[in-house]
């Protein structure tokens, strides 16, 4: 309100006031009034009033030129009237602002209730999807799992997961950058979305998808779904200009609810898709109780590996390796055993290749090595020679750097001369385009150290190779030897006659592994092979037997 505007509006409630004043009879609803609108009009301190009161009570009869004493109870009244309309007005704006004040908070909490509802949904959505795909993600997965798992339809209730993987997902971003392959991802994500409608497409983290199947009635239900994931995902996809084929490895695990967990499905769907990988993937696997308890005493047992070593667990065998010119011992192969303290005498074929696949035939293969090296420098068989000892070399050892260094130290430590180590490399070892395997096995040679192939035959086959490769002798693979145990078996024998006639034309010598009969020896020792090793010349046992049996 301006000057002007307040100096109206005191005059005209003056002239309402001096008007009621001389009215007959007097009208007290006119203070009434004039208090309200003072207040309206915001004038409303104490101090507002006190000082109306005083200047209306001065100056208002004494201005209409009345006499003080006549008019003193009638204006009493008057500002009696105007003081309680000012006082009920001013109630009246506290109520309204009160009410104003309350309403106004009680929006201000239901719009901050409704925010914190939106926050707390989008915290909620974020904490339980993927961002890039913005399907489900691992924590929404196991809620509804366990949802389902603790479902009212109890223990007779069935569900199946189904553990996606892309095959070869890591060529598209090596070969075209992560924005494909997340492009890829995302696209891969729409078409689960669109082809398992009704069922919870999840996105665990990189190539990885998982199907909640829930109230199956069988195996069936769970396969028909991962069918319809792979037919989805194998449709070409256009991604930033790049026409992209894949593929993808399912594992399928479809039980009752009774007695499982979240933890245990997963878990068996995670094995069974690597047994779609390991099959050739772009296919679907069904979970196998007995198989996973194979592959889960497979682990348990390679786990115990480095703490079998420590304890001396693992011991050497040796088989002797025969002249079968003179029936001499030419030579004895080093064969590791574990004496395991629950599964007992465990042969190789139980646990090497477990280590090695999990690269602990290093130290495993190592500790063969100078074991083996440690008791045949002690052998000694009358007056002959002493035998070698023949060790075999996985793929890993060889190819690892340093392989000249731990066999001169060996050698030095052992005392042990170079030509009585014999190293059995594999067929696929030799045939390895690395050159630095291959220079290792060159400077070892050079040493004196023997180098022959096991198990030949079984792999490359092909001596023109040898040719130019460090080898002092082939060990043919016992299925040739294994076809000349009946009479008429004529292409094993003339298939072997090659073998030796083709290595004696390169200066190497012939062993046969697997002879077992002595028919097989007297046919072997016909084509002019050179040693046998099998039962037939005697079965593994320690040095010290074989070594006495000799004598």
């Amino acid at each position: 309100m301006t000057q002007a505007q307040l100096e109206a509006l005191l005059q005209r409630l003056t002239e309402e006031l001096a008007a009621a004043l001389l009215a007959e009879p007097i009208d007290l609803r006119v203070g009434h009034r004039v208090g309200t609108e003072l207040v309206a009009a915001h004038i409303a301190s104490a101090e507002a009033l006190g000082r109306t009161v005083e200047v209306v009570q001065l100056r208002l009869a004494r201005d209409l030129g009345l006499v003080e004493e006549e008019v003193e109870d009638r204006l009493a009244r008057l500002l009696a009237a105007v003081t309680t309309g000012y006082a009920r007005a001013m109630r009246d704006r506290t109520l309204d602002e009160q009410e104003t004040i309350r309403r106004a908070a009680m929006t201000a909490r239901a719009e901050a209730e409704r925010a914190l509802r939106r926050s707390e949904a989008r915290f909620r959505h974020q904490a339980t999807h993927d961002p890039l795909t913005d399907l489900p993600n691992r924590t929404l997965l196991t809620e509804r799992l366990s949802a389902a798992i603790d479902s009212p339809a109890g223990g007779s209730a069935r569900l199946g997961v189904c553990f996606l993987d892309l095959d070869r997902f890591k060529v598209v971003n090596d070969s075209h950058g992560h924005q494909v392959g997340d492009g890829l991802l995302v696209a891969v994500a729409d078409r689960l979305r669109l082809a398992l409608d009704g069922h919870l497409v999840a996105r665990l983290g990189g190539d990885e998808f998982v199907v909640l199947v829930e109230g199956t009635t069988g195996t069936d239900d769970a396969v028909a779904v991962a069918e319809a994931a792979l037919a989805a995902v194998r449709e070409p996809v256009l991604v930033d200009g790049h026409e992209l084929c894949v593929s993808a490895s399912i594992g399928i695990v479809e039980r009752e609810v009774a007695g499982t967990s979240p933890g245990d499905l997963m878990r068996a769907a995670d094995s069974t898709l690597h047994w779609a990988k390991s099959a050739g993937g772009a296919r679907w696997a069904l979970y196998d109780a007995d198989r996973d308890r194979q592959d889960l005493a497979r682990y348990a047992l390679s786990a115990a590996i480095p703490a079998a070593l420590e304890r001396g667990e693992f011991y050497l065998d040796f088989q002797p390796l025969t002249s079968l010119r003179d029936g001499r011992v030419l030579g004895m192969e080093a064969l590791v055993r574990w004496r395991h303290p629950e599964l007992g005498v465990l042969r190789p074929d139980s646990f090497i290749g477990l280590a090695e696949e999990t690269g602990l035939i290093v130290p495993l293969g190592g500790w063969v090595l100078a074991e083996a090296c440690r008791q045949a420098e002690s052998w000694a068989v009358g007056t002959g020679p002493a035998p070698f000892v023949s060790v075999n070399l996985a793929v890993r050892q060889v190819r690892r750097a340093g392989l000249v260094q731990e066999v001169r130290a060996l050698l030095r430590h052992t005392g042990l001369s170079p030509e009585r180590l014999q190293l059995e490399i594999t067929e696929s070892t030799m045939m390895s385009t690395a050159e630095e395997p291959v220079r290792a096995l060159r400077v070892l040679a050079d040493l004196g150290v023997r180098i022959a192939i096991d198990d030949f035959g079984t792999g490359y086959c092909n001596l023109a190779y040898l040719r130019d490769l460090p080898v002092t002798e082939l060990k043919v693979a016992g299925e040739f030897v294994a076809g000349l145990r009946a009479p008429e078996a004529q292409a094993d024998e003339r298939i072997l006659a090659s073998l030796v006639s083709l290595a004696h034309a390169l200066d190497l010598t012939v062993t046969a592994e697997g002879v077992e009969t002595a028919g097989q020896a007297e046919r072997l020792r016909a084509i002019d092979c050179d040693a046998g090793q099998g039962w037939h010349f005697g079965r593994p046992d320690s040095a010290e037997r074989v070594l006495a049996r000799l004598r």
